[in-house]
């Protein structure tokens, strides 16, 4: 089986998480700055097979999009022209950055730690990928 990424895509940040190869489980990859999206993805890509790249898609209360996915919109339209072979699919990342951070508690990580912002932009898109395997699960059922 191939991986599943998972991108919170963020205009100064992006993190990154990624399943194993048999899309169980969903572990913290990275976090990297956005300008260099095209480059790690490419390089990533070449070492990795993956079959589907989950991105992260803020939501306001009543359903609408966030003003951030002005942002995010041009990334995965160009996603799609330069990978048409892999699978994109968005998901609902409401509430993804404060359960990072109550997470960051939980664990017992010093508060210095949790003020690390790429930490939480990769939790959360760790955060994003259980999630979106948890739905994919259910829905087999």
């Amino acid at each position: 089986m191939a991986r599943i990424l998972s991108i919170d895509y963020g205009k100064k940040r992006t993190g990154l998480a990624v399943t194993d190869p048999e899309q169980i489980i969903a572990n913290r990859l990275t976090t990297i700055a956005t300008h260099t999206i095209w480059d790690f993805l490419t390089e990533y890509f070449s070492k990795e097979k993956v079959e589907a790249v989950v991105v992260g898609y803020p939501k306001q209360m009543n359903n609408q999009a966030s003003e951030s996915v002005r942002f995010i919109n041009p990334f995965l339209k160009k996603f799609q022209q330069k990978y048409p072979e892999i699978k994109l699919e968005i998901y609902d990342e409401r509430f993804t950055s404060k359960m990072a951070f109550q997470t960051m508690i939980d664990g017992g990580l010093k508060k210095q730690k949790r003020r690390d912002k790429a930490l939480i932009d990769a939790i959360s898109a760790t955060i994003i990928l259980q999630n979106y395997l948890e739905q994919k699960r259910n829905l087999l059922r």
